[in-house]
């Protein structure tokens, strides 16, 4: 895929959508492209957290082990980010993502991700927004899952 395509394609991921094409491009060109087939894992969960992916296309499975096995709890869809909680934090990851169909993802490392935010307040607060309705969400999930027992 063309530098041009990519760009515009981290155009479309809220995330990205308020930085400048020139800064996208270097975006583009300092991240791998990667392909994963349908059931390989990106990352498992306990691993350390070196990268932030996005999810050009296909989808992507987030599991949690439990006791009984892991339990699926989300799904990514195209524009989506994965693996920022793990850099924000300085931990490891929350979880394991894996690929639920043929998947192409951009790899941004850590250090770039964390300059991008340095460098673009807006960013910054996507990422809040994004953070903010995973929270509610799954406190929502909660509420439900403890209202039903």
């Amino acid at each position: 895929m063309l530098l041009k395509d990519e760009v515009g394609m981290l155009q479309r991921v809220p995330l990205f959508s308020a930085i400048e094409p020139t800064k996208l491009k270097l975006l583009a060109f300092t991240s791998d492209r990667v392909s994963y087939s349908a059931g390989q894992i990106l990352f498992r969960q306990g691993d350390e957290g070196d990268a932030a992916y996005v999810i050009l296309s296909g989808r992507a499975d987030i599991l949690v082990d439990s006791d009984s096995g892991p339990i699926k709890v989300a799904e990514l869809e195209p524009n989506s980010i994965v693996g920022e909680i793990a850099i924000l934090c300085n931990s490891s990851r929350t979880a394991t993502v894996r690929a639920a169909s043929p998947l192409e993802v951009l790899r941004i490392r850590k250090d770039h991700f964390l300059r991008l935010m340095s460098e673009f307040p807006e960013m910054t607060i996507e990422i809040l927004r994004v953070l903010a309705d995973r929270l509610s969400h799954t406190t929502a999930d909660l509420i439900d899952a403890r209202s039903a027992k």
